[in-house]
């Protein structure tokens, strides 16, 4: 449905789908702007015939056959717990979304427009709204648009971890890890995946330095060149960066460290919740990365970690 090849890698850059959520008020009716990276966009549709499933939270509308495939469709008004306006005027959509190999529907009350916005100019969610149980954990970042309003980019990911219809696999036998010393950088600006993502280099024997986004993983290297100067080689064994973060994102940074002659050499995996091929190939092709790993997957984590650390340290290409 969209043109995935618009945006360079490096650039900095992402798009997203801008859709609207109106609240009923007491004496008027609030309009709220809401967004979702274009790549974890499959199409947006009109609501379609939807078969109700019995004992799931109201939020589940139900679920529905596309092309073969069974999506469950979630109504995002009730699961922010808004007060829907009885407006005649609405054309709702379903947004059709797909992260962590998972596709699912989100119906909105509004699809507005595209919109292409840069990572520098997105800032992290660092407040707590009234809107329900939309609160600071269920945003990754807000941006100004035209008008000095302001767009919320929704963690929808959170909703499937709710739902239970996606959970992390992190679950593996310790014996089976191939132990290394040395550190690994890990970024990423959910401190749950941070979390995750520590814990996991922890148990293959990595030291773990972490940064919420580019610009702080940027000068965490710094911090080490100035730490262990031209032998910061045999120490840091590997960067695991997510690739959406506010400020600068991981292709953005990835750029950023191959231009850099004292990092460059540095492996990097990118480790993210946009799944589809197009995402992967750019991330490794282009971008500069030695692996692109969708979260969450402990058995993949590890082996594509030691693959990478291992064949780096052989002097393989």
């Amino acid at each position: 449905m969209f043109d995935e090849n618009v945006i360079k890698t490096g650039s900095n850059e992402m798009e997203l789908v801008d859709f609207r959520i109106f609240k009923q008020g007491q004496d008027k009716v609030y309009e709220g702007i809401y967004g979702v990276n274009v790549s974890k966009v499959r199409e947006i549709i009109k609501i379609p015939f939807l078969t109700e499933i019995p004992g799931v939270p109201d939020y589940v509308e139900g679920i529905f056959d596309l092309r073969g495939v069974v999506i469950p469709v979630i109504n995002l008004a009730k699961w922010m717990q808004i007060q829907e306006p009885e407006m005649t005027n609405i054309k709702p959509r379903v947004i059709i979304t797909e992260f962590s190999n998972v596709l699912i529907g989100f119906i909105v009350h509004e699809a507005k427009r595209i919109r292409r916005i840069n990572w520098k100019n997105i800032e992290p969610a660092t407040f707590a709204t009234s809107a329900g149980s939309l609160d600071k954990g269920k945003i990754t970042g807000v941006t100004k648009i035209e008008g000095d309003e302001v767009l919320l980019i929704l963690d929808l990911e959170s909703i499937v971890q709710e739902l239970g219809i996606y959970t992390p696999q992190t679950d593996i036998d310790d014996d089976k890890i191939q132990k290394i010393d040395g550190m690994a950088l890990a970024l990423d600006d959910s401190s749950t995946a941070r979390k995750l993502v520590k814990d996991l280099l922890n148990k293959i024997g990595l030291k773990v330095v972490e940064a919420k986004d580019g610009v702080e993983g940027l000068q965490k290297l710094e911090e080490l060149y100035n730490a262990y100067g031209t032998d910061l080689g045999k120490h840091l064994k590997i960067i695991v960066s997510d690739v959406e973060m506010p400020q600068m994102d991981g292709f953005h940074f990835a750029a950023k460290v191959r231009d850099d002659e004292r990092f460059r050499d540095v492996p990097i995996v990118f480790n993210s919740s946009l799944s589809n091929e197009f995402m992967s190939d750019k991330g490794v092709k282009e971008a500069g990365g030695d692996g692109y790993l969708v979260k969450f997957n402990a058995s993949d984590f590890f082996t594509e970690i030691s693959r990478i650390i291992t064949k780096h340290e052989k002097g393989e290409e």
